[in-house]
């Protein structure tokens, strides 16, 4: 088996297109929900049947992970999220009209099936984030990325989710090709003990915090050969999202959804746009076209004059944007002014690590 880096960028479009999340595409601000606390603790059987969940709205349906460019998905996806002292819940339903899966051993490279993924930067730095990731056998990956793979990070695959609690219940029959099927559902409990840990903001989260979460479903053409399922070859996957990345690439943290987290009833708390997303979005901005200027010269941009004509707003100079080279890279930063007065400074790096100051 290749390494698993190298799996992940052949099979999920990692480290491509450095320029694709760049340009208007990735000012639009990302979805978002407002995930309330559970009346008590919810039973793992996959079900989605208990008050809590009925009264927790779906998520928007999924849509391809590029987003509007491409063709709905074939099939429907959408979600839910709860949370309580102890768990962040999260349940799936997706359409599916043959559900297969072949991967039984746990931290296995679950989206060679059709999978279920999780991504959680609770922090929203864009570094030290979590995926997971599980099929209709209810086998999990759970794994830690220091950084992304495009800013020469690797997953700690040896890293668990201890105490977490999943279940998968399948509307049919499961590999079984001579029957039509509805789908699958998941139910997930993720311990807050264990996401505490690089979370480096509180877990379980305050009122009103936010954590940028994303969802994927990777879904594979197949064939029937000999009563079994198989792929077909030279198929590439569909990747199906609830927030769109905008390219074919889901480790790109600074699209990934908003989730507001609030202890009233659902419908009381009122979902709030970032009000930084402008700013950082330009910052990203600078980022990737600091990716590109280094791709063609093997060097780091010293001024924002020097990145490509067009890379950036006309404006963002006269807004405040600066960049100061450093001995490993650079520091793009720039202001938000806040509806108080008060003032912002918001940073990236060249390892895409955002911060505020």
């Amino acid at each position: 088996m290749k390494p698993l880096a190298i799996i992940l960028l052949l099979l999920c479009g990692g480290a491509i297109d450095l320029q694709g999340a760049g340009g208007m595409s990735a000012k639009r601000h990302p979805h978002g929900y407002v995930a309330c606390k559970a009346e008590k603790p919810l039973v793992m059987d996959g079900m989605l049947t208990e008050a809590s969940w009925k009264s927790a709205p779906w998520t928007d349906d999924f849509v391809d992970i590029e987003g509007d460019i491409r063709p709905r998905p074939r099939f429907k996806t959408r979600a839910k999220l709860l949370w309580d002292d102890t768990y962040l819940y999260i349940g799936a339903e997706l359409e599916e009209p043959h559900v297969w899966a072949t991967l039984t051993k746990r931290d296995t490279v679950i989206f060679i099936d059709n999978d279920f993924e999780v991504f959680i930067d609770p922090n929203g730095d864009n570094q030290e984030y979590y995926e997971f990731e599980m099929n209709a056998r209810n086998t999990v990956w759970d794994l830690l990325l220091p950084k992304a793979y495009k800013d020469s990070g690797s997953a700690v695959d040896s890293w668990n989710i201890e105490g977490l609690r999943t279940a998968v219940h399948v509307r049919g029959t499961l590999n079984t090709p001579a029957d039509i099927d509805s789908g699958w559902s998941v139910e997930i409990a993720m311990p807050w003990s264990a996401l505490r840990q690089y979370a480096r903001r509180p877990a379980p989260p305050r009122e009103g915090d936010q954590w940028r979460i994303n969802f994927s479903r990777v879904e594979w053409l197949h064939d029937v050969v000999a009563g079994t399922y198989k792929k077909i070859a030279g198929k590439r996957e569909d990747n199906w999202v609830w927030s769109p990345q905008w390219v074919v690439d889901m480790h790109r943290p600074e699209m990934w959804g908003y989730v507001q987290f609030s202890s009233g009833k659902p419908g009381m708390a009122k979902l709030r746009p970032d009000p930084a997303w402008d700013v950082k979005s330009i910052l990203h901005e600078v980022y990737y076209a600091q990716r590109v200027f280094r791709d063609s010269t093997k060097q780091w941009a010293q001024t924002l004059d020097q990145l490509r004509p067009g890379a950036l707003p006309a404006s963002a100079q006269r807004q405040g944007l600066t960049l100061q080279p450093t001995s490993d890279g650079f520091i793009a930063t720039m202001p938000l002014k806040l509806p108080n007065g008060a003032t912002q400074r918001w940073r990236i790096r060249q390892d895409a690590r955002l911060w505020e100051e």
